[in-house]
């Protein structure tokens, strides 16, 4: 299990459709601060049909949004 997986689970739970989360919403969710790994840990979001568009060091929050099927 990724350390990550609780934000994966809330993002699929909640179902928008695109997310602008500030860094503090994530470490509510997680009980700590995103870091460097989460470059790494990002690519499992696209499992649970999300990805991560921009994340904004300097405004500190992350974009997420749905992935469209092209079917």
């Amino acid at each position: 299990m990724s350390k990550y997986e609780p934000f994966w689970k809330y993002i699929k739970d909640n179902q928008k459709a695109k997310y602008q989360i500030p860094y503090e919403e994530i470490r509510n969710i997680l009980g700590f601060d995103i870091d460097h790994s989460f470059l790494k840990y990002k690519k499992e979001l696209l499992e649970y049909g999300y990805e991560v568009v921009k994340i904004s060091i300097k405004e500190k929050y992350v974009l997420i949004q749905k992935i469209e099927s092209g079917i």
